[in-house]
């Protein structure tokens, strides 16, 4: 795998996660519709789901394949920009 493919694994979790949040919470600011509001729950559940088992998967990938140990890190480190921002919607969420 090349490094630029590792990379862009963390990169493409990212923002699937932060665009679906922001649709989520901006959705039902704007229209008070529950489907947003369960929507963004269940985000917060798989999508918590899904980026800790990449995390750990690309933090594996750079222990067992030492060439891609940056890129493997960097990717992971990029998932993990999601936390604090997950954190601040969960509270916004909680607080409507």
């Amino acid at each position: 795998m090349e490094n630029f493919k590792i990379l862009h694994i963390g990169k493409f979790l990212f923002w699937l996660s932060f665009i679906l949040g922001n649709i989520c919470l901006f959705g039902y600011i704007f229209s008070r519709e529950g489907a947003f509001q369960v929507g963004g729950f269940l985000l917060l559940i798989y999508g918590t789901i899904v980026n800790l088992v990449a995390f750990f998967g690309l933090i594996l990938f750079g222990i067992f394949a030492p060439k891609y140990t940056t890129e493997a890190i960097k990717s992971a480190l990029i998932l993990l920009i999601n936390i604090p921002i997950a954190i601040l919607y969960f509270y916004i969420g909680i607080s409507i």
